[in-house]
C-alpha cells in the first residue's frame, strides 16, 4: 500500500466517524421532535372527531396562526424552500423558531380541521434542529449542506416510517435528475437512527395491506404504465393549483393573517354543506380503505380540492399525506378500469401521485417497497416512473432545481421551478430572434 493510500483511508475513516457522529445527533433531534408532534397530531385528530363543530372556529385558528408568523416567523416563512435554497446557496443558519412554529401551526391545523399533512412539519424541524449544530461544530458550507440534507432525511423518514425512503428523499429532493452521493453515507445514517429513535419513543405507524398483486405482464405494465401517466397529471395539478391560488390569494389579499381566515371561511361552509370530514385533517382512514374495496370515485377531487384551499391560503403542514390520500383514492378508482387489483393500483397510487409531484422517483419507488413488500417493486418503478415523466417540470416545492430535465429540453442547469415560467418566453424569443430574416412576412 502506497503512502498515498495510507492516507487516504485514513482520511476517510476520518470522514466515516465524523458523518456517523454528525449524522446520529441530527437523527436523535429529529426523531424525537417527530416523535412529539405525531402524538400532539394524534391528540388534536381525535379530539377534532369527537367535536365536529370545531370546524367552525377553523377560520380564527388560522388567522392567529397568520397573525404569529407574520409578527415572529417572516424569516421562515417559506419553509421547506427555505432549507432547500439553503443548500443550494448557503447564506445564514436556518431559525430555531422554524420548529415550533411549525409544529404549533400544524397541530393547530389539524385541531381545527384543515386539509394539510405532516411531512412538511417534520422537514421544516429535522432542517432547523440540524442546521444549529453548523454553528455548535463550526461548520463550513460544504458539511452544512450535507448537515441540512441528512436533517431532511431523518424528518421524512421519523414521520412515516421509511428510513430508506427518506434517506433518498434528502438526497433527490433538491435537485430534479441530480443527486449528491457525498451525502448518501449521512442521509442514510440519519434516516435510519431518526426512524429508530421514533420507535423507542412509542411511535407506531399506519399499516397498509396490499392484499394481491399483479403478475408483471404486458398488460399489467401497460396498466400501471396509463395509470402512471394519470397520476402524474394530478401531481402537475396539484402543485400549480396550489402554487397559483397561493399567489392570486397574496395578490388580493394584503393582510396576511386574513390570508388563512378567508381559507378557513370557505374550508369550514364547504364541510358543513357537503358534510364533507372525510377530506380534513390526514384522511388516514380513508387511504386504509382505498386499499380495501371501492370507494366514492371522486374522492381524490374532493381531497385535492380541500387540500388546495387550506396550503393555498396559508394554513401550516404539509403535502405529502394528502398526496398519498389523492393517490390511494385515485388508483381506488382506476383499478376496475384498468382490470387490475384493487389494493395493488391504491399502493402505487399512493407513491405515484407523490414521485409526479414532488420529482422523486427513486424515494417513491423504494418506498413502495418499504411500505407494501418487494413483490410490488417493479410495477411501483414502472407507475413512479411514468408519473415522474408525466408531471413535467413543476412540482410542490418551487425552490427545487433542474438538475438534469426529465427530457430533452432548453432549460439551464440551477434554474429553480418558480423560474421556469419567466424562462421560457425568454428563451423562446431568443430563439425567435437567431433565426435568419428570409423576408417573408
Amino acid at each position: 500500500m502506497t503512502r498515498h493510500s495510507r492516507f487516504e483511508q485514513l482520511a476517510l475513516l476520518r470522514s466515516v466517524a465524523k458523518w456517523l457522529h454528525l449524522a446520529s445527533l441530527v437523527a436523535a433531534l429529529a426523531g424525537s421532535a417527530s416523535a412529539f408532534f405525531l402524538f400532539a397530531l394524534d391528540a388534536a385528530t381525535r379530539w377534532r372527531e369527537a367535536h365536529p363543530a370545531i370546524i367552525w372556529l377553523l377560520p380564527l385558528a388560522g388567522a392567529a396562526v397568520g397573525w404569529i408568523y407574520w409578527r415572529l416567523g417572516k424569516q421562515v416563512e417559506a419553509g421547506n424552500n427555505l432549507i432547500i435554497d439553503e443548500i443550494h446557496d448557503p447564506q445564514k443558519t436556518v431559525p430555531l423558531r422554524m420548529a415550533p412554529l411549525v409544529l404549533g401551526g400544524t397541530v393547530v391545523s389539524h385541531l381545527f380541521g384543515a386539509s394539510v399533512g405532516r411531512e412538511g412539519t417534520a422537514v421544516q424541524m429535522g432542517g432547523a434542529l440540524a442546521d444549529q449544530l453548523t454553528r455548535l461544530f463550526r461548520l463550513d458550507n460544504e458539511d452544512r449542506r450535507i448537515l441540512l440534507m441528512a436533517g431532511i432525511a431523518a424528518g421524512f423518514s421519523s414521520v412515516f416510517g421509511t428510513p430508506l425512503a427518506g434517506a433518498l428523499f434528502g438526497l433527490e429532493v433538491l435537485a430534479i435528475g441530480r443527486m449528491r452521493y457525498d451525502a448518501l453515507f449521512p442521509c442514510t445514517v440519519a434516516a435510519i437512527v431518526a426512524d429508530q429513535v421514533g420507535q423507542a419513543w412509542g411511535v407506531h405507524h399506519t399499516h397498509y395491506v396490499v392484499s394481491s398483486v399483479a403478475p408483471v405482464t404486458l398488460w399489467s405494465v401497460l396498466a400501471v404504465t396509463l395509470a402512471g401517466i394519470a397520476f402524474g397529471l394530478t401531481g402537475r395539478v396539484f402543485a400549480v393549483a396550489t402554487h397559483r391560488l397561493g399567489g392570486w390569494v397574496r395578490r388580493w389579499i394584503a393582510y396576511p393573517p386574513l390570508r388563512p381566515f378567508a381559507g378557513g371561511v370557505v374550508v369550514a361552509v364547504a364541510v358543513w354543506a357537503l358534510d364533507a370530514h372525510r377530506y380534513i385533517g390526514l384522511g388516514i382512514p380513508t387511504i386504509v380503505a382505498a386499499f380495501e374495496g371501492p370507494l366514492p370515485p371522486w374522492d381524490f377531487l374532493g381531497k385535492m380540492a380541500f387540500t388546495v384551499v387550506s396550503l393555498g391560503t396559508g394554513f401550516k403542514g404539509g403535502e405529502v399525506t394528502p398526496l398519498f390520500y389523492i393517490g390511494a383514492t385515485l388508483g381506488n378508482a382506476l383499478a376496475p378500469l384498468l382490470h387490475m387489483p384493487v389494493s395493488m393500483l391504491a399502493g402505487i397510487g399512493f407513491v405515484a401521485v407523490f414521485a409526479g409531484a414532488a420529482n422523486t422517483p427513486v424515494a417513491t419507488i423504494v418506498m413502495a417497497m418499504e411500505l407494501f413488500g418487494p413483490a410490488i417493486g417493479p410495477l411501483a418503478a414502472i407507475g413512479c416512473l411514468a408519473s415522474y415523466l408525466s408531471s413535467g417540470h413543476t412540482g410542490i416545492y418551487h425552490a427545487q432545481r433542474v438538475g438534469q430535465g426529465k427530457y430533452r429540453h432548453l432549460l439551464p442547469d440551477g434554474l429553480r421551478l418558480s423560474e421556469i415560467a419567466q424562462y421560457r418566453p425568454q428563451a423562446e424569443a431568443a430563439e425567435d430572434k437567431a433565426q435568419p430574416d428570409d423576408g417573408r412576412p
